[in-house]
């Protein structure tokens, strides 16, 4: 699936516009003042980094415009034509992701509070480049911060396993648009993808499953003649230490997702001994759950909290994040209900129903991972029975979770599945390639949308960090396909998560895009412009 250029759709949208000095910054900077003059590469630029920690952010942009453009320029070698990267501790008002890019005729200087802002920086001067012609780019000032702290992606690799390479590129997207959170969804029912030395049958067992080449989730196809084939994958726990540290170099925080009490059928096919039912089971497939599989984990058993902890003391030790995803959400509760221990339990610890069941098991394993500095975040089925202390909600169904956890003064991640999932269907389905059928979220759904609920005041709107996608990846397993869903919806959630609401425009997003999508075919990043054409003949 690789790129499907119309670009004759942008060529009406984006007139003469080449022959302006438009900016392509995706996302949008805060302020922008043009200047006279340009900044035009040559073999006199060099690049100078006045603080000893900036170096590794020197070599990585003297990497980026040799690989991207073809620019060839030297470092920390005093020229006539400098790009200059400095810290600077007094610009405090941009926070510690602000920038301020300064591009004069004969010297670019960026300039933060840290390094992470300079990283920023430097992510947009990229975007000043043009891809054709003379590397002549404008003199201008920009000065910018984000809208939003958190700016996240999550990415599930239970459903469909991708390699360590193909993550890493995943993270390259994201860093290119300045997104800062990267939320890593590795167990599920289908999959547990991350080693745990003290319970190796999690992946031996739970990281492989029974599936007919080419099978999908939701799709049952009897043409599908082949013989079944074990599928599957799992992350040592080198590879998500490696993986953490690209992260970091930038500037994402990976969050692991450790799904409990439910989406665990996996973990229980390795250790059925931690399930109501403690039967024997297989990991579940394309086809569904094998008959009379547990789901979810039996908070009647002391020993089950023994066993997550466990496992949740490997998982801190690879993740320094703050926050660990506990995932909490589907539960269904029917075993619960029909299990002798869990009905006495509730009873013991005077609890309302099953709601309250699961209240009190996500409470327990909130207070190990406070005991640990760590803090729990859940999708908004977490405040059924009630919300462990300090707990962050993730708001998938829709809005309504997250306006009430903001008005319970709890920290929220905006992520309605309409429009931030990224696995349903971008443009028309009678041309697009199989996807969920729930809503069409196109990029203009994704550009539209903002993160604080016209529901909540503004005392009440601080507690929405911010946004984040999803890509469930149910319908397929290919990267390209991946990147066929994040492309351009990516650029769109950037947007709404660094620009904000304010000033944003439709036509001027769309104008920016030729430029962006010729950034995609210099990476090699599948994408398919159609979902454009579907927006403006609607």
């Amino acid at each position: 699936m690789k790129k499907v250029i119309l670009f004759s759709l942008l060529i009406a949208i984006t007139a003469n516009v080449c022959a302006q000095n438009t900016l392509n910054i995706v996302p949008r900077p805060q302020v922008v003042e043009m200047k006279s003059g340009n900044f035009l590469f040559d073999k006199k630029v060099s690049v100078q980094f006045l603080q000893s920690d900036l170096n590794a952010l020197a070599d990585y942009m003297i990497n980026q415009l040799s690989d991207r453009f073809g620019i060839k320029i030297s470092k920390d070698k005093k020229s006539s034509k400098n790009i200059i990267l400095s810290v600077d501790k007094k610009m405090s008002t941009l926070g510690n992701e602000g920038y301020t890019l300064q591009v004069g005729a004969e010297e670019v200087k960026i300039t933060a509070n840290n390094p992470r802002g300079i990283f920023y920086g430097i992510q947009s001067f990229l975007q000043t480049i043009p891809y054709e012609g003379k590397k002549e780019i404008p003199c201008l000032l920009i000065q910018d911060k984000p809208q939003f702290a958190w700016r996240g992606m999550m990415l599930d690799v239970s459903r469909h396993f991708f390699t360590v390479k193909q993550v890493k590129e995943f993270l390259d997207i994201l860093a290119t648009y300045k997104m800062n959170v990267f939320h890593w969804h590795l167990t599920d029912n289908q999959g547990w993808r991350l080693e745990i030395k003290k319970y190796p049958k999690l992946t031996s067992v739970g990281a492989w499953r029974m599936e007919k080449p080419g099978a999908v989730f939701f799709q049952k196809d009897s043409t599908l003649k082949e013989k079944e084939k074990r599928y599957g994958g799992f992350y040592t726990q080198k590879e998500a230490r490696e993986i953490v540290a690209y992260a970091k170099d930038r500037n994402i925080t990976v969050i692991p997702e450790i799904d409990i009490p439910g989406h665990s059928e996996a973990a229980l096919a390795a250790y059925p001994q931690f399930s109501c039912r403690q039967q024997p089971q297989i990991v579940t497939n394309a086809y569904g759950s094998p008959p009379g599989a547990s789901d979810n984990y039996c908070p009647a058993n002391d020993s089950t909290f023994t066993f997550l902890e466990n496992i949740l003391t490997e998982v801190m030790d690879i993740f320094p994040s703050k926050y660990i995803h506990i995932g909490g959400d589907e539960v269904d509760k029917t075993e619960w209900k029909n299990d002798p221990k869990c009905q006495a339990l509730i009873k013991e610890k005077n609890l309302k129903d099953e709601e309250g069941l699961q209240s009190y098991f996500i409470h327990r394993i909130a207070e190990f991972l406070e005991h640990h500095g760590k803090t729990i975040i859940g999708w908004d089925e977490t405040l059924q029975g009630g919300l462990a202390p300090n707990a962050v909600v993730q708001s998938w169904r829709g809005i309504k979770g997250g306006i009430t956890a903001a008005q319970l003064h709890h920290d929220v991640i905006m992520s309605p599945s309409n429009p931030l999932y990224f696995n349903r269907y971008q443009g028309d389905p009678k041309t697009e390639p199989l996807a969920a059928k729930w809503s069409i979220n196109t990029l203009q759904k994704v550009f539209e949308y903002n993160p604080i609920p016209i529901e909540l005041n503004s005392a009440d709107g601080k507690y929405i960090l911010g946004a984040e996608g999803a890509i469930w990846t149910e319908f397929f397993k290919t990267n390209d396909y991946l990147q066929y869903m994040l492309l351009p919806r990516l650029l769109a959630l950037s947007e709404i998560t660094w620009s904000g609401s304010e000033n944003k425009s439709w036509q001027d997003f769309l104008k920016k895009m030729p430029y962006q999508f010729k950034l995609f075919e210099k990476e090699k990043w599948s994408y398919d412009s159609k979902d454009l054409e579907y927006e403006v003949k609607k």
